[in-house]
């Protein structure tokens, strides 16, 4: 059954990896106040527990108190899917674990990956989403395939009535295809964030509020 949608808390996701995701979530949380959570990360060093997660680095380009940034459900060791790093490293994924934690604020969550990606061999992300009920923000780049990879993303969506605040894009602006996808998608354009050299947290924070609205995202 899914849960009702709780004030305040947004799902960060992504058309694929590596695209900007976490920029984006950190930039987000920082300039909503909010608390950060990435129920499951994968690819934490055994030798080194403490080394670069995404966590880490929203802690160091958000600008928020290191309590607001939660420690993950899971923390898995082998650098791939959750659902595969969960079987390498022996561990079960436990939906009833990636419950929506309590917290007194905004709540801002990031998947892993695209919104596909599985979290156990019967479940994706997708369908963690639909669970939690939570306003979803799709972060998208503008390079090419950018249209089939986002508009197949809002399908997977809302073929399971994930509510979807919006498109986030993130690189060079292409804007054809930024319009193509909102058209055709039917979905908010929220707006793009540009890639940033050198990554600070205040370029990032200026980049954000330049190019985005932090009202539409206040839900």
């Amino acid at each position: 059954m899914t849960s009702p949608s709780r004030p305040q808390t947004l799902v960060v996701t992504g058309t694929d990896t590596e695209i900007g995701k976490t920029v984006f979530a950190s930039a987000l949380a920082g300039a909503l106040g909010a608390f950060y959570w990435k129920p499951v990360q994968a690819g934490i060093e055994p030798e080194d527990p403490h080394g670069e997660t995404d966590a880490l680095r929203v802690t160091a380009l958000s600008g928020l108190p290191r309590e607001r940034v939660l420690r993950e459900a899971y923390r898995l060791v082998t650098p791939c899917s959750p659902h595969r790093a969960a079987e390498i490293d022996g561990v079960t994924i436990d939906p009833a674990r990636l419950a929506l934690p309590e917290v007194d604020g905004a709540l801002v969550v990031e998947g892993a990956g695209g919104v596909h990606v599985p979290l156990t061999r019967q479940e994706t992300y997708a369908d963690q989403f639909a669970r939690w009920g939570a306003p979803v923000v799709l972060v998208a780049r503008t390079n090419l395939g950018t249209i089939n990879h986002t508009l197949l993303s809002l399908e997977a969506l809302r073929a399971r009535a994930v509510p979807v605040l919006g498109v986030a894009f993130v690189g060079d602006p292409v804007e054809d295809s930024e319009a193509t996808i909102c058209a055709m998608g039917q979905v908010k354009r929220l707006g793009r964030l540009p890639r940033l050299d050198p990554l600070t947290p205040d370029a990032l924070r200026a980049a954000f509020l330049a190019h985005f609205k932090t009202e539409d995202f206040r839900v």
